[in-house]
Formats: structure tokens, C-alpha cells, sequence
């Protein structure tokens, strides 16, 4: 025997909370918000309601990006199922101007092979759309390496 196939299934309810809730009600309307921590003055993306790195309640919404910097990418080649995407992809690190922490999307607009380290990408929204599609270049100069290492 190589396997076993054991379908699953898990449904659960997730309740936001008060952080998560505020960068969800912002993405409805195109727009991401992270909050700043009142010690170290750093900005997570998405927020969490207290700094992961003081332990202290956040509570000051920022707004970040849109733009930002591709850290770190991943080039997928398994399809997912129930995912309507073609292989190869681009799942990347993408550090929005204003944050200090990476959030993970999609690139496109670009071929796979042309994605990179530094890449200046902005989001690209669907009708109705509760978060970005994926993100696509900018046709900005590539960020320097200095700006974005203390994020990788």
C-alpha cells in the first residue's frame, strides 16, 4: 500500500474580533489598514489587536500600501483543487508600503519566471471583491534590497 484517500470536512464559524474586523471592513472597501504598535511603533498588517513583538495592545489604525515589494515568492506548480488558477503561479511576500510585516497574494500580470525579489506590485481588485485578486507590477524601478531585508 503507497496511500490512503480519508476525505474530510471541518466547517467552524470565525469571529474576527475587534482588529481583524476593522482590516476586514476596510478591504470591502479597497483599502488595507494595519495597526501601530505604541512601543516598538512598528505597523501589522493585518492586525491582530496586540504586538507580536512587545505584547502590548494595538489599538492606532494605520492605513498602508496600496503599492508594495515583493520580499520573497514561491513559484506553485501543483493545481489546487476547487482553485480556478493555471500552473504555474506566483504566491509571494509582499510588503506594502507602511508596514512592517509581509502579507502573503498572488501575482499576476507578469510572467512567472520574470518575478523577483525588490518587484514593485500593486493590487488588482474584482467587482465585489472582499480582498485583491492577486497583485501585478507596478512598472516602478525594483526596490533597493536595504528598504525591504529587515521584512523577509
Amino acid at each position: 500500500m503507497t496511500g490512503i484517500v480519508a476525505p474530510a470536512r471541518l466547517d467552524y464559524v470565525y469571529s474576527p474580533g475587534r482588529a481583524q474586523s476593522a482590516h476586514l471592513d476596510a478591504l470591502a472597501e479597497q483599502r488595507t489598514v494595519g495597526e501601530r504598535c505604541p512601543s516598538c511603533r512598528k505597523v501589522y498588517v493585518p492586525p491582530r489587536g496586540a504586538c507580536p513583538t512587545c505584547g502590548v495592545a494595538t489599538s492606532e489604525a494605520v492605513e498602508v500600501g496600496p503599492r508594495g515589494t515583493v520580499t520573497t515568492y514561491c513559484i506553485v506548480n501543483i493545481k489546487a483543487k476547487n482553485l480556478d488558477i493555471e500552473v504555474p503561479y506566483v504566491y509571494a511576500h509582499i510588503a506594502l508600503d507602511g508596514a512592517d510585516l509581509a502579507l502573503h497574494g498572488r501575482i499576476g500580470g507578469i510572467p512567472y519566471d520574470q518575478v523577483r525579489m525588490g518587484l514593485r506590485v500593486e493590487p488588482v481588485w474584482t467587482d465585489g471583491g472582499r480582498h485583491p485578486d492577486h497583485y501585478r507590477p507596478t512598472g516602478e524601478p525594483d526596490a533597493d534590497y536595504e528598504t525591504y531585508k529587515e521584512l523577509l
